[in-house]
C-alpha cells in the first residue's frame, strides 16, 4: 500500500429532511462518491468520554455517520501527524475513510453516541490491524 494522505478522507454534508413525525437522515447512495461497493452496514455505541482506538484497515472502505450524539475521529498517518473530525447530530455528515489509516474516536456528547459504519467489505478480524490507546501518543482530552 502507498503512502496515505489526508485529503484522500472526505467529508461529506448530508441531508436531513424535518417531517412532522420525525426527520430523515440520508446516509450513503450508490451513486455517492463515497460508494465503493456494500459489504455490511453495523452501528456501534461510543459512551460519553469513552475513547475507541487505534485500528488501521487494509481493506475497508469506511463510510462513517453519526445520527446520535457526537463523536471526535482522529486520523493518523506514517508521517506522525494527525487529523480531528466531530461529526453528529448539530454537524451531521459523512466520513469516507480509504484503507491505510490509524483511526480512534471518542465519544464527546453527554448521551451515549451512535456510529453507522457502511463498509464496502464484510467485516474480517484478519483485516485490519490493532494497537493499544497508549501506543499513538495523541491528547484525547
Amino acid at each position: 500500500m502507498g503512502a496515505v494522505n489526508f485529503d484522500q478522507i472526505t467529508l461529506t454534508p448530508l441531508k436531513q429532511i424535518s417531517t412532522p413525525g420525525g426527520d430523515v437522515l440520508h446516509a450513503l447512495k450508490k451513486n455517492d462518491c463515497g460508494f465503493n461497493g456494500f459489504g455490511e452496514a453495523y452501528f456501534s455505541w461510543v459512551l460519553p468520554n469513552s475513547i475507541k482506538a487505534w485500528k488501521k484497515h487494509t481493506q475497508m472502505t469506511m463510510n462513517l455517520m453519526v445520527p446520535v450524539g457526537l463523536v471526535k475521529f482522529v486520523f493518523y498517518n506514517e508521517n506522525k501527524q494527525f487529523r480531528e473530525e466531530c461529526i453528529g447530530e448539530d454537524s451531521y455528515s459523512r466520513l469516507t475513510v480509504p484503507p491505510g489509516f490509524w483511526f480512534g474516536f471518542q465519544g464527546i456528547s453527554n448521551k451515549p453516541s451512535l456510529i453507522l459504519n457502511v463498509a464496502n467489505i464484510l467485516h474480517d478480524p484478519s483485516e485490519a490491524d490493532r494497537l493499544n490507546a497508549s501506543e499513538i501518543h495523541y491528547p484525547w482530552n
